[in-house]
Order: structure tokens, then sequence, then C-alpha cells
């Protein structure tokens, strides 16, 4: 095979003429809630086009909601609630890769925020224009009422907007400024600090506000009083002070207070963590739970808000005290032990209080570690009530009003909202064409570490060309259906595609990933240290080569980020198994700085293990032909990793091909670089293992 160059700028992009015209051929099924996946040339460019929602997000005294619907790259705003139809509240109509982000709602519902334009997971960075505009975009904040067909008004830059309790002025941040707008005023600056600033909150009564300020090393609490102009921190430690939040009568402020265990003691078990409260009048500290030694000892949040300060006085938190994650209660004057509220749960991926306080909601995996369901129970006690139905995923709890919603998958259906009771969507429903379910898959690793995959069989008859495949993260769990994750979504539908175009894949769910318990995500020697999770990606590829209808000569491995990462180890260690791979941004020299505590000596033998857990550490042995695609404004993965391994490869003669995608970020913006960079690979496995004999 010789090696060909990719690299492509917007000219070699799908033309967005010819997106348009297939965006209009959503068409109805016999269930007037659902659209089918539209006419396309392949099974792939279908289901990739198909909607997902995501960010869904409630009113606080209003059963209204709003998510972000990203359509073959066309990303809008949506409305909808219990009884009305779901519909698009803006107009954007081109794949232009400019993000769209953090909804938030005035209490009455009646007015919305939104932020369109930079990177939601890098706010702060350099703003991204993967659109590759002659002016890039700005991150621009704007409102809009939720009422009529006015076009959002432009507030400023920035993002992380806040409505008052009142719902007639907002606050937003940038560059650590801190920025007040209300409706007819120009916006006014509150306050410059020197980190950034996060978890914005309003004081019940409106005249205060709450945040978290990242610093290096730290993070602090910070309290401002809006009318006074007066700034003030609250209990800084000699750690990070995370998810402030305030007593319902305002006179309080909770957090968690946190340190990271030293690089050479990772497993102690030492107490790490607490929760405190600060008074808001005297700045008076106080611990009123600390976390125990031993198990849970350190600190592991959830998918979003770890801390809530519910109007019956209770604080609630995640806790791995069992192993695993839980919510846990505890009284805010610190009187009584805290409870376990979700003992029956696996793991607990989000959690939020009902508007009464009364009760939990969360996402959890009880009795199937490959589920994921909406659970109720009572914050004073009692058996958990399973809300959502066993033959879906549901994630994301959030009221809007007394209504609760969620956000739902299954094996053929990408995400869209629901309103939980009789789950009614709130919006119209895609679905997916030829999609089979996958199967749940259980196999052993050599030191016998139990791995969970999900199994694409391949369609028609004889010996199959075979791929495994590597999520990123690593944090994260892959499910037999659609992820609530663009970049799992279409990972989901390329494997679809794969094993709809004869291949059988299996997604391998290695250790160091969640939702399967704290000693498999914090197993030991991973990464850096040794690796360790590849052993259960190379099981995997055992384990799939001896499937009778797989031919072991004849099986490929693809994966991104941390994926990437492992593709590459794979290919360089065992390019005897695995003929091919597919390396999405991934990270191939993984030798780093070490903290100072290590000793000389010690730092020398961390660094030599670094190497030896890198693709780079046995590149001499890689002999299989890869594909490495790259954007090169990857904020995640340094695109200097790629230009490494081609470097690398190109002085050994070990064939490549390579997709170089100018201004792309790491989950690429644009649907057109997601669409080319998925037919590129396919056309690159037909070539070494589907035509191979």
């Amino acid at each position: 095979m010789t090696r060909s160059s990719l690299a492509f700028g917007t000219a070699l992009l799908v033309p967005f003429a010819a997106l348009a015209a297939a965006l209009p051929a959503l068409a109805a099924s016999s269930d007037p809630d659902t659209i089918a996946a539209p006419a396309a040339p392949d099974m792939l460019e279908a289901n990739l086009s198909l909607p997902l929602a995501s960010g869904l997000t409630g009113a606080a005294k209003a059963p209204v909601f709003a998510w972000v619907e990203n359509r073959a790259g066309v990303r809008n705003v949506w409305l909808g609630g219990p009884g009305t139809a779901g519909r698009s509240r803006t107009a954007y109509r081109e794949d232009d890769g400019i993000e769209i982000s953090g909804l938030a709602f005035s209490p009455d519902g009646t007015r919305l925020a939104f932020v369109r334009g930079g990177d939601a997971e890098f706010p702060e960075d350099k703003l991204p224009n993967t659109g590759t505009l002659p002016q890039g975009p700005r991150q621009t904040l704007y409102v809009l009422g939720t009422e009529g067909s006015a076009a959002p008004v432009a507030i400023g830059e920035g993002y992380g907007a806040v409505f008052s309790p009142d719902g007639q002025q907002l606050v937003y941040t940038r560059e650590g400024e801190i920025t007040l707008w209300a409706q007819g005023a120009s916006p006014r600056r509150l306050a410059k600090v020197s980190g950034t600033v996060g978890d914005l909150g309003w004081s019940p009564d409106g005249r205060l506000l709450v945040f978290r300020e990242w610093r290096s090393g730290h993070s602090l609490v910070g309290l401002l009083d809006v009318a006074a102009g007066s700034l003030r921190y609250l209990g800084m430690t000699l750690g990070h002070s995370a998810d402030p939040v305030f007593a319902p009568d305002g006179r309080s402020v909770a957090f968690i207070q946190l340190r990271d265990p030293p690089a050479e003691l990772p497993d102690s078990r030492a107490s790490f963590w607490s929760l405190r409260v600060a008074d808001v009048a005297t700045g008076a500290v106080r611990t009123v739970w600390s976390a125990p030694e031993g198990e849970g000892g350190q600190f592991y949040g959830t998918r979003g808000r770890n801390l809530f300060w519910t109007p019956t006085g209770h604080l609630l938190f995640p806790s791995e005290r069992s192993g695993w994650l839980h919510v846990w209660s505890v009284a805010a004057d610190g009187s009584g032990a805290a409870r376990d509220l979700t003992p029956d749960a696996n793991e607990v991926e989000n959690f939020r209080p009902s508007p009464d306080g009364r009760s939990l909601v969360y996402s959890a995996n009880p009795g199937d570690l490959d589920a994921r369901q909406i659970w109720r129970v009572a914050i004073a006690g009692g058996k958990p009530q399973r809300l959502t139905p066993p033959d879906r995923f549901a994630f994301f709890p959030v009221y809007g009003g007394n209504t609760l919603a969620a956000t739902v998958t299954d094996a053929t259906h990408p995400a869209y909202p629901v309103a939980v009771e009789g789950m009614k969507p709130l919006g119209p429903v895609a679905s997916a064409r030829g999609f089979q379910r996958p199967e749940v898959v259980v196999f052993t690793a050599a030191d016998g570490v139990k791995v969970h995959g999900q199994l694409f069989r391949a369609k028609g008859a004889g010996k199959h060309p075979a791929l495994v495949f590597v999520h990123g993260g690593p944090r994260r769990q892959m499910l037999p259906g659609f992820s609530t994750m663009y970049y799992y979504n279409n990972a989901y539908v390329q494997n679809q595609a794969f094993a709809a175009a004869g291949y059988t894949v299996l997604s391998v769910n290695y250790r160091s990933g969640t939702n399967y318990g704290r000693a498999f995500r914090e197993a030991p020697e991973t990464a850096r240290g040794g690796a360790s999770e590849y052993r259960d990606v190379l099981a995997g590829g055992q384990w799939l080569a001896a499937q009778a209808d797989v031919d072991p000569e004849r099986v490929g491995i693809w994966g991104g980020s941390w994926g990437g990462y492992l593709t590459a180890l794979a290919l360089a260690r065992d390019s005897a198994l695995f003929k091919a791979g597919a390396d999405f941004h991934g990270v191939h020299q993984m030798v780093r700085p070490t903290e100072r505590t290590f000793a000389p000596d010690a730092v020398l033998a961390q660094q030599r293990l670094q190497w030896q857990s890198s693709p780079m550490g046995a590149i001499e042995r890689w002999r299989s032909p890869v594909l490495i695609v790259h954007g090169d404004d990857d904020g995640n993965v340094d695109f200097g990793q790629s230009l490494l391994l081609a470097r690398e490869l190109t002085a050994r003669g070990v064939p490549f091909e390579e997709l170089a995608i100018p201004n792309e970020r790491h989950d690429f913006f644009r649907y057109a670089n997601w669409l080319t960079s998925y037919r590129t690979m396919a056309g690159f496995f037909d070539r070494n293992l589907k035509e191979r004999r």
C-alpha cells in the first residue's frame, strides 16, 4: 500500500447546497411524532444526518424546556413542553461549525439565554473557526423571548449566563469578568478577578452572587454584593472549593472542599474532601461532613452539579463510600449521620432534587451495568421507583416547574427529550434505518478482569472482516444504543454502518472507563503507569478473532482520542493480530513532566514507564497500515502528536494514510468533516481488510 495524502480545505467538503437539499427529506413515519432517516446515497450519510438533542434544560417555575438540535451540523435552539408541540426557536441553516451551548431560562420561562460560538468545553481558550470563515465567529451571548418569533438579541461576548430570581437581570462571564445585563440597559461589569469564573449563582433575594474561581493549582468561592459592588472570598483552603450553593434562606453558602492525593501515593485511603458551610454575614466556616478514610476518601463527581441544598435542609452529594458512585444526604446543620439514598444503584451518573426538596431523581444502572434509567427516591428514605421503561436509556433528569423531563435513546433512535410521565416526546423523534440492536458481551482479559462490550454482527454469511472499536475519555461507557454525546452518537452510527457493510464490530468498555465501579475506573497501572487498559483491548481483539463468523487474518481496530492512543498502541505492539487501524487524534508519546514530589531517580523511572506505555515505545514493531485523522486546532490532543507519528512511520517505511483537517477541533464541529472522515476510513478498511484474501 502506498501512502496517500488526504489533507483538505473547504473545497473538498460536502457542498452545503447538497446537504441542505437533503434536510427536508426527513420524512414522517407511521408515528406522527417520528421522523425517519432521509434518503441518502448510503446508510452512513442517512443516519449520520439525523437530529441529535442535547443540553436539555427547564425553567424553575414553568413546565417549559429548551434543548439544542444538531441536524447534519445545523444547530438550532428548540422549545417544548408537555401538551405543546416542540418548535425550533432559531433559524440557523448552515453546517458552519458554530456551537450553541449554555441554555438558561428565566425562572418564569419567558426568556432564554444561549451562547453561539466558542468552544463549550474550553470557553476561555482561543475561539474556533472550524467553518474557515474570513472573519471567525465570536462567542456571543443571546437572549430570546420564548413566545413569538422575534430574533434573538445579542447581549455581548461571554458565557455561563444565569437569570436573577425575578428574571429581570442576568449575569455572565468571560476572561475573569462578571457582567450584569438588564432589559433596556447596557451590560455593566460588576467585577474582574484574576482567575476563571464558573458556577455563578444568585442568592434567593437577588442581592448576592456566588461563584467558583479557578486559579493556578487551586480554586476558591467568591461572594459578590451586586448593589454594593463589594467582593470577598469564603473559606479559602490549600486545595479546591467547588459547587458553591446558597441555602434556601440565603444566609449561608455550602461548598465541597477537596484535595488530590499526591502522585506517589495515588491509592492513599486518607480523607481528601469534606462539605463546608460558610455564614454569609460573618464569613465563618464550619465543616458539616468529612469523607471517612478508606473507600470514597477521594472525591469523584457526577456528570453535572454535585451539591444541592434542599428546601428541607439537606445537602445532597455524591460519594463512593460503597465502591460505587451513590447519592448521599446529610443535614446541612451537621446533625445526624450521612445516609446513602441510592444503595441499590450500581452507579449514579447525574442527579437533582425535586422542586419541593422531598425526593431525589437520578440516572443510574441498578441491576444492569449496561443500561441507564431515571429513578426517584424519597430523601426521607424508602424504596426507589424506576420512572422510565427498560427498553430505553435515560439520562440527565431536569425539572421544568414540577414537570420532570429527561433525554432518552435506544438502539434505533438518537437522543431526544421526553416528559418522563407518559414518556411523551417534547419534539420530533428521529428513527435510524437498517440498525440492529448490538449484543452485550462479556469476556476476560489475561489478568482476570471482566470486560463488557457491544457486538455489532456483520450481515451476510461466511467469515467476515472484523473491527475493534475503542472509545476515548477514558472516563466513558458505551451502551448498546445511541450515545447522548455528539462524538459517540456519530461513532455508533459508523459501527452500525460497518456491520451493514459486512464487518463484525466489537466496542470495548476497557478498564479506566465509568459505570462499572471505582475499582474498575481506578484500576492500577493504567495510562502512563503501564497501559493496563490495553490488556482489555488485546483480549477483545483475541476474542473477536476467535468468533466463528470472523476471519482472524482480517481484524482491524479504530478509535479516537484515548481510543486513538489505544489503536496506535495495538498496531505498535500487536500488528500480527491487528492488520490495520484508524487512529483519530490519538496520543502517541506519553512522557510528561512528573510531580515535584518525586525524587530524581524516581522521575527517571516514571518517565521510562511513560515511554514504555506509549505507542512510540513499541514503534519498531509496528507493521500494519494506519489511517491518521486529526484537526489542527485540537484543544484536547495536540496536533503535534500526529505530526510526530507521521514522521516516525515515514522513517520506518510503515504504510499510512493521512487526513489533516484545517481549523477543526477534537470533537469535529462540522458534520461534513465527520462524513468525510468516516467515508475515508471505510475506504481504508475496505482496501486493507475487506478486499484482503
